[in-house]
């Protein structure tokens, strides 16, 4: 089912998404963490449109944003939409968009703890497809 592309798509958890939707969400790489590929992969690969929920940042504040996941990798450029706390967020091959911010942050404030460059240019046409 899933190797076959026969799922629209799927929802998942990261650690990491990078700008261009490598996605990092089986092993943080720390000694004492266990690895759970699991599914994931196939998912990811399978489905014709991933979106992954995730908090923004981590326990330490660093940005799951980032320009390039420094986790291994559980997919390459297969994420299309990211759902935080703060906000939603498509990835193409323009990089991040904003969709929606959640709450009344700024967008500076959004931009500065976010570790990729954000356009903001969809924000007032929210796209839920």
């Amino acid at each position: 089912m899933m190797r076959g592309g026969h799922l629209d798509f799927c929802v998942l958890g990261a650690f990491q998404v990078s700008e261009y939707g490598d996605l990092a969400n089986w092993h943080t790489g720390a000694p004492d963490a266990i690895p759970a590929v699991g599914g994931a992969m196939d998912l990811a690969i399978g489905a014709k449109r991933v979106f992954v929920m995730m908090d923004h940042l981590t326990k330490d504040g660093e940005s799951k944003l980032r320009r390039h996941c420094s986790y291994p990798l559980t997919g390459l450029a297969c994420v299309n939409r990211v759902y935080t706390e703060l906000g939603t967020f498509a990835i193409g091959p323009q990089g991040v968009s904003v969709i929606e911010i959640i709450g009344d942050m700024s967008r500076e404030t959004l931009q500065s703890i976010t570790d990729v460059e954000l356009d903001f240019t969809t924000l007032s046409a929210p796209e839920y497809a």
